[in-house]
């Protein structure tokens, strides 16, 4: 644990991670299936809230007062989030049976890089915090 050296009202946790997305209803089917997850509630119309373990969630979000004069909205074109598995050959399988693309194979036995429909990149690691 990191000592805090100044004060300050805003805590060191991150609450939560956006991922722009361009219709919501199909990210939180395509998510809720590949994470295991059972329906949510989206709310506003353009965010839905995805229960993770480790962080307050994963937030995904229309952001429609983000789009540009064209109503287009760009996404993660580097892997900005890490999702962990305990078996990367499953994994890896698991995502190319539900045609879901693989931008890599495994790499060094420990990651692979893939796009989910909106066109993000993310990513999957081995989780080295289980030393089973």
């Amino acid at each position: 644990m990191h000592k805090q050296v100044n004060k300050t009202p805003i805590k060191n946790r991150i609450g939560g991670v956006f991922l722009p997305v361009r219709d919501i209803e199909k990210a939180k089917t395509w998510y809720c299936k590949i994470l295991g997850l059972t329906d949510g509630e989206i709310q506003f119309g353009h965010i839905f809230s995805v229960p993770m373990e480790g962080t307050a969630g994963l937030i995904l979000d229309t952001m429609p007062m983000w789009r540009d004069e064209n109503s287009n909205l760009s996404t993660y074109q580097v892997p900005s989030i890490q999702f962990v598995t305990d078996d990367l050959k499953a994994s890896y399988q698991f995502l190319k049976e539900n045609n879901v693309e693989l931008m890599t194979n495994i790499q060094d036995d420990f990651y692979f890089v893939f796009k989910d429909p909106d066109g993000n990149v993310l990513m999957i690691c081995r989780d080295l915090s289980n030393k089973d």
